[in-house]
């Protein structure tokens, strides 16, 4: 059997024969990061990401955007957990001939996206490589009793999710497709929220503390990571389409694409806001008190035999399948 047979998260799951087990592990594979024993009243939180060129980003990005969105997008995993970055280790793959103020930009967004959540590199590594490839390694924290998990969501649950959904998505098209005709401030924007992402890192630490049941950032996109919720907690979902917070840069720029903004926004990944469940039966948008962040309600945790699905504005229910970016 070959990789792209077996599929990333095949890979994985055929990985965890693999996983160990020692005194400590609270929570191992399979979470946006993993639950280890902390100081007294803590737990450690432990997760890694790897940017690959021409993968996860394209040639000739920015540097410093890119050392950003390397830490950014691990700092948003320790966010759905709950918890607060704490020290990181880089580990960088590069060609020979790279020139050496770009290794400095990217190390200086890596350490600007630590120090603004009181993060600090600590070490790493580094190697000749025949792309340019990031490695993040990241420890964060949170309180013993305020961790966050994808297997909590229980039936009757509200899905929710933080601000607007399909904006990196629609950021990366004006990226490969410049030629398309939206306003310069749509491209502006979006380009900018697919390279520079903005962890959820105080939203989670509220939703933490006794609001949410389950979280999970969203970087592989809106179908996917819901399932990793259902799939952990052993529950269906019904997402309500008319409900998903669409911005009107995202619809303008399917329209120019000539794509369904809907597919879009659930099938579009590295949006890194939060997919979350509540026990609540509120409806629309509101605003996390604490953090100050909005959230919309998108749809209802359901019985696992009704499956996961989308309702469509006529009221027709579809099954959703997983779009987004696969690996394999």
């Amino acid at each position: 059997m070959r990789l792209e047979e077996l599929g990333e998260f095949g890979l994985i799951d055929r990985l965890r024969r693999y996983e160990g087990s020692r005194p400590g592990i609270h929570t191992g594979i399979g979470d946006d990061a993993a639950v280890v024993a902390g100081r007294a009243g803590w737990r450690t939180l432990f997760t890694a990401d790897m940017l690959v060129e021409g993968v996860h980003f394209l040639p000739g990005t920015d540097p410093y955007r890119l050392g950003r969105k390397a830490m950014a997008v691990n700092v948003s995993d320790i966010a759905a957990m709950g918890g607060t970055p704490t020290f990181a280790a880089v580990s960088l793959g590069v060609p020979p001939d790279t020139p050496v103020s770009r290794v400095d930009k990217i190390y200086q967004g890596l350490y600007d996206e630590a120090a603004r959540w009181q993060a600090a590199i600590v070490g790493g590594d580094t190697v000749r490589a025949p792309a340019l490839v990031l490695n993040v390694a990241l420890l964060g924290e949170a309180q013993e009793g305020e961790v966050l998990l994808r297997s909590g969501a229980l039936v009757g649950d509200r899905i929710c999710v933080t601000n607007h959904i399909g904006d990196a998505a629609a950021g990366l098209i004006l990226l490969e497709r410049p030629e398309l005709a939206v306003p310069d401030g749509v491209r502006e924007r979006l380009v900018l929220k697919h390279l520079c992402p903005s962890p959820r890192v105080e939203a989670g630490r509220e939703l933490a503390r006794g609001i949410a049941t389950a979280a999970i950032d969203l970087s592989d996109g809106l179908a996917g990571d819901l399932m990793h919720i259902c799939r952990a907690s052993g529950v269906g979902a019904v997402i309500d389409a008319a409900n998903l917070p669409i911005s009107d840069d995202v619809r303008a720029v399917a329209q120019a694409a000539g794509l369904d903004p809907v597919s879009l926004a659930i099938s579009g990944g590295e949006d890194y806001e939060l997919l979350f469940t509540v026990p609540s039966y509120r409806q629309g948008t509101h605003v996390l008190p604490g953090s100050g962040t909005s959230y919309t309600v998108i749809g209802e945790i359901v019985d696992a035999r009704e499956g996961i699905r989308l309702r469509l504005p006529d009221g027709e229910l579809r099954p959703l399948s997983a779009t987004g970016f696969r690996h394999f």
